[in-house]
């Protein structure tokens, strides 16, 4: 691909809370985009914005140079590239880049980026840091692992949608990033949500310890993000407690599958996991304060 942005034909595939923003942005942008999702009503209001709707994943790649996925996990991944009638693997032009951003695990890297290849096509595992907001503004972080090559030529059209694009190694490498971020952010969430607890039984002010312990240098500024959520109750999903729950379970699959100990990523995965069980997967990652509160 050695189309510039303003001429590069682009696919969105997967239209949730992500990858519609995403498609917005580059819609915005003056982009020729098709999109797809398994929910079609989901395409309409990128339609009216100018995007194309394709049927199916596999229509919506056989007219784009950079095909880009962002779905919720390895199945949902499998299912929009690999299935042999409706793939987008098989609408892929010999010379085009895949983008996934999806949050997906290294092992369903590997396996998409050999498919890609087998179509003459180049894989970018390109997850993001930030959520909802930073998406909606164009602030998202890329994490991409693969070619050297193919991230040069797609980093225009990844600026389009974030403020930075890192190149963090080969095929897979974005991929663990992302797995490495989001479990150090939910095991510091879990911490921190626990320990509100501790000062509650001690018979101190909920609120005014959130406060102090937002304020001190032991806790991270992200933290501290999350501490004013919970603060104020505030519990909107950026990042749902479902997917935080999936998302540690890939890391400490992806650990465990190294010969590595999980220990912190499985005993925080089972914090989420009860919060799921108490019916919260739904709330942003700070609902999980709810489970160390009173009563």
């Amino acid at each position: 691909m050695n189309r510039t942005p303003d001429t590069t034909p682009l696919a969105v595939i997967g239209l949730g809370a992500m990858g519609a923003r995403m498609a917005r942005r580059l819609i915005d942008a003056g982009q020729r985009v098709t999109v797809y999702d398994r929910t079609p009503e989901r395409a309409a209001p990128l339609v009216e914005a100018g995007a194309a709707a394709a049927p199916t994943p596999r229509d919506a790649a056989a007219g784009a140079d950079v095909v880009i996925s962002m779905v919720t996990d390895d199945a949902a991944s499998r299912a929009v590239w690999d299935d042999p009638a409706r793939g987008a693997l098989g609408g892929l032009r010999p010379g085009a880049i895949a983008i996934e951003s999806s949050t997906v695990t290294p092992a369903r890297i590997a396996a998409l980026a050999s498919a890609v290849g087998e179509r003459r096509a180049t894989l970018l595992d390109a997850p993001v840091a930030g959520s909802r907001p930073q998406a909606e503004a164009g602030a998202l972080i890329h994490l991409v692992g693969g070619p050297a090559a193919a991230f040069e030529a797609a980093r225009p059209i990844l600026g389009l949608m974030g403020q930075r694009a890192l190149h963090v190694g080969p095929s897979g490498s974005g991929a663990a990033y992302k797995l490495a971020v989001n479990a150090l952010f939910a095991i510091q969430v879990a911490a921190f949500a626990e320990v509100i607890g501790l000062l509650e039984g001690a018979g101190l002010d909920r609120a005014q310890g959130i406060e102090r312990l937002a304020g001190l240098p032991i806790t991270s500024p992200a933290v501290a993000g999350v501490a004013q959520l919970i603060a104020a109750e505030r519990f909107e999903p950026q990042f749902p407690i479902a997917l935080v729950a999936k998302d540690l379970r890939y890391a400490r699959d992806t650990l465990e599958a190294d010969g590595r100990d999980a220990p912190l990523s499985e005993a925080a995965a089972a914090i989420y996991r009860r919060a799921c069980h108490r019916g919260l997967g739904g709330l942003n990652i700070a609902g999980v304060a709810r489970l160390f509160a009173p009563g």
